[in-house]
């Protein structure tokens, strides 16, 4: 949970807009539709908020932001701690050289991509994403930053879905959530 006041009103706001779709994309899943967050302007200032409250004098230099989600969350976080971002895409989406890692899913593996010399060695990131499940994507933007030699400091997420587990693939990377999925 984002703050040491759980009565934080932000973090009620923010947790009652994420909308929950049962059974999508398939029989079993609970969807977190942060689209409705997106649609109220209070909830998703507060979730910019609350990152940039954490991450302001944490000296983070890069913001790096998991497709496609982290895309909507990571650059108004960069902008407002004078970070750069940068974009973790799937594959053959980013024009010019690219590193990639691949990650196992539950039925086979995917691969995320970033631009070669977009980080430089040393720099300290922020992995940026709207949910960690089982923390494969996670894992795999960490160990693609940590191959080019920057520091990742921690993983912020808007939702977790604690009952997946996925922290414990991340080892002993801190992640930083606000609210649990439903």
């Amino acid at each position: 949970m984002a703050s040491n006041d759980a009565q934080d009103p932000r973090l009620a706001r923010i947790s009652s807009s994420i909308r929950v779709i049962p059974n999508f994309p398939k029989p079993g899943i609970m969807f977190q539709d942060i689209t409705t967050l997106l649609l109220d302007t209070n909830a998703f200032k507060d979730t910019i908020d609350l990152f940039v409250e954490r991450y302001r004098d944490q000296n983070i230099s890069v913001v790096a932001g998991v497709e496609a989600r982290g895309f909507i969350f990571g650059p108004p976080i960069a902008l407002a701690i004078g970070a750069k971002f940068v974009p973790i895409r799937k594959p053959n989406k980013l024009p010019g050289e690219v590193i990639s890692e691949e990650y196992s899913l539950e039925y086979g593996t995917d691969k995320i991509e970033m631009h070669v010399g977009a980080v430089q060695p040393g720099e300290r990131a922020l992995v940026v994403d709207d949910l960690i499940a089982t923390g494969g994507t996670l894992s795999a933007a960490i160990k693609l930053l940590e191959r080019v030699g920057a520091h990742v400091a921690e993983c912020a997420c808007v939702i977790e879905l604690p009952e997946l587990k996925g922290r414990e693939r991340l080892g002993d990377k801190s992640v930083f959530v606000l609210v649990d999925g439903a």
